[in-house]
């Protein structure tokens, strides 16, 4: 797995051995950011449920200005830094604008964030999708409410459908139902 894109396009990415990281796909993650085209550029993310990393450290390679990633596993989290550094390393600098939080997702949106994101990056394990997206749209919808032109892209598999209340999905991304696909919401 590599950074598919940008400046650091090529650096190889580390995960954590065993299953309990599912990265994000190169192919998927150049769908993405091809269809985000220029909104990367000058942006802030969150990455929640990081993992390695992988959508976030894209995003900084294609020009964002910095972000969050939110990880609780501390394997996920170790390789997450790992690859953090490498991409700063290819960029030419220590990225100083994106910082590690080990944390639950869900809560941390709640917290209350000093930076709000432009973009949000959303790829929890699969099986507990349906239990965790009805509690953290509620949650996005009031941390991003100073930002209502943020996009949520949150991957999941293809049979499943998102319909959260208050939240229009502007474009599916993948392949089809056995595959991987990535939703694009904005609030209503």
């Amino acid at each position: 797995m590599r950074i598919s894109g940008g400046i650091a396009r090529g650096v190889p990415l580390t995960v954590p051995k065993g299953d309990a990281v599912r990265p994000a796909t190169d192919g998927m993650r150049q769908a993405v950011f091809s269809s985000l085209g220029s909104r990367v550029v000058g942006a802030f993310f969150w990455d929640l449920f990081a993992g390695s990393g992988a959508y976030g450290l894209e995003a900084l390679s294609r020009g964002a200005t910095g972000g969050i990633f939110v990880e609780r596993n501390p394997k996920a989290l170790a390789c997450l830094k790992s690859n953090l550094a490498a991409v700063g390393k290819s960029i030419g600098h220590e990225i100083r604008t994106a910082r590690t939080v080990e944390a639950d997702a869900l809560k941390w949106v709640s917290l209350g964030q000093e930076e709000v994101a432009h973009l949000v990056f959303i790829d929890p394990p699969y099986e507990i999708i349906p239990e965790v997206a009805p509690v953290l749209f509620p949650r996005l919808a009031q941390a991003l409410a100073s930002r209502p032109e943020a996009l949520v892209l949150f991957e999941m598999p293809g049979e499943l459908n998102l319909a959260p209340e208050g939240w229009t999905c502007l474009k599916r991304m993948g392949k089809g139902l056995h595959q991987p696909t990535v939703a694009c919401f904005r609030r209503s």
